[in-house]
């Protein structure tokens, strides 16, 4: 039986928990169909099925310093603003006034110490999302300041991390839908972490989105793909397929790496920091969360980064690094080059990611297999399948029919099917 729909098991020790996975006997192992890359009007039903409908990874508590600090993240035809009151709590709006609809912040972070003053005409809100005066308020009837208020987004904080859902989805709360990583991730202190200075938008490429998402959702390619990570952990790296909207990976560090300078001083300098215990200390842990967002934990930081679709053939990839609050020389000097190890391995995926995304176009493409050692790329495509019963199609449905197609397979879908990968 797939473990996609089992219940995972609660292991103390994660690598028990990663590599106690199998795959199933005789699994379909095709990916996609090729039309599903490159289709306009599938792009715009995951834009409300997928971003719309499912948890966002938007920031962490730290990129929330201060009351007024905002963080504006967009996604589709949705935009949110991620905010911190006066009353120290962080809320997440729709970022659109109230008064004709204009952005009221823009940008991807800023603070506004008193009060947000939408740029168009002026309206102003609290720090709590409540309207706080309208540009010449005679020329409207009374305005009630919580029902013309900003409109609140559903959030959610995991260990540190905002999550934000523009709408009603199939998944429960993060807070319970990664509660089986919480052993494995408290001993980092994640919601203490600090953020590192940089932008939030760190490439982009003229791809699908799904592409890039395949490339990072197996390891199979790291020995010949990605020497450094190879010289690192390629020993011993072991994948867990999304379970219940989740994956776990986990990368046990090389003893002695022997090949790149970079990953022989990162591997001494690891080995001697001491804040956190065994195997968190000596490993690269890596947290999938359907659709597009990963949570990394390693010995030295913590990162998270994500696909933002713009276009079906345009994706930015959109993260940040955190820091220990309690940062040494040596922990900033490891950081720095897990950095740059991180660094190699995106500019060698963003590369792997073009080439893969071309290949459905060639008239020689006639579909992929996949090794049990990808397994993690089909239950992420199952669990599009089930939310989308349309990508089950060979060949991409007549234009302007997808949807209503899409629908009628969804209704003659079975109700525990969809219950089982949502």
């Amino acid at each position: 039986m797939s473990i996609i729909g089992a219940k995972a098991p609660l292991f103390a020790e994660p690598f028990m928990f990663a590599s106690n996975f199998q795959p199933p006997e005789n699994w379909d192992r095709s990916g996609l169909p090729g039309w599903t890359y490159a289709s306009e009007e599938l792009f715009a039903l995951e834009q409300d099925v997928l971003f719309r409908r499912h948890w966002m990874l938007a920031c962490h508590i730290s990129d929330l310093p201060e009351a007024g600090h905002y963080i504006g993240f967009d996604i589709g035809t949705e935009r949110a603003l991620i905010l911190r009151g006066k009353d120290r709590v962080i809320r997440a709006f729709h970022n659109l006034c109230r008064h004709r609809g204009s952005r009221v912040v823009e940008g991807s972070a800023g603070q506004c110490k008193q009060a947000l003053t939408c740029p168009f005409h002026g309206w102003t809100y609290n720090l709590d999302g409540t309207l706080k005066s309208a540009l010449q308020p005679r020329s409207f009837p009374p305005l009630d300041p919580v029902e013309w208020g900003l409109k609140p987004i559903e959030m959610d904080i995991w260990h540190g991390f905002v999550f934000i859902r523009f709408q009603p989805g199939p998944q429960p709360p993060m807070s319970r839908l990664l509660a089986r990583f919480d052993n494995l991730v408290t001993p980092h202190g994640l919601a203490d972490m600090i953020r590192v200075d940089g932008e939030f938008v760190f490439a982009e490429a003229d791809v699908n989105w799904k592409s890039m998402r395949d490339v990072d959702n197996e390891g199979y390619h790291v020995p010949k793909a990605h020497p450094s990570l190879q010289d690192l952990y390629g020993k011993d790296y072991v994948d867990e397929p999304y379970v219940d909207g989740a994956s776990l990976s986990i990368g046990k560090l090389n003893d002695k790496p022997r090949q790149f300078w970079s990953v022989r001083e990162y591997r001494k300098l690891v080995s001697r920091l001491t804040h956190l215990p065994a195997p968190q200390n000596d490993s690269w842990i890596y947290i999938g969360i359907f659709p597009n967002s990963v949570i990394a934990l390693y010995p030295d930081s913590a990162i998270f980064y994500q696909e933002i679709p713009t276009g079906v053939k345009n994706t930015r990839q959109r993260g940040a690094v955190y820091r220990f609050a309690d940062e040494n020389r040596e922990m900033r000097a490891a950081r720095y080059l897990s950095g740059r190890i991180d660094g190699l391995t995106a500019d060698e995926d963003l590369q792997l990611t073009k080439w893969t995304d071309e290949a459905p176009e060639s008239s020689g493409f006639d579909g992929i297999i996949l090794s049990d050692l990808e397994y993690g790329v089909r239950s992420h495509h199952d669990q599009l399948r089930s939310l989308m019963p349309v990508f089950n199609d060979l060949a991409a449905p007549p234009a302007g029919t997808l949807a209503k197609r899409n629908s009628m397979l969804a209704e003659s879908t079975p109700q525990e099917t969809k219950q089982t990968h949502g």
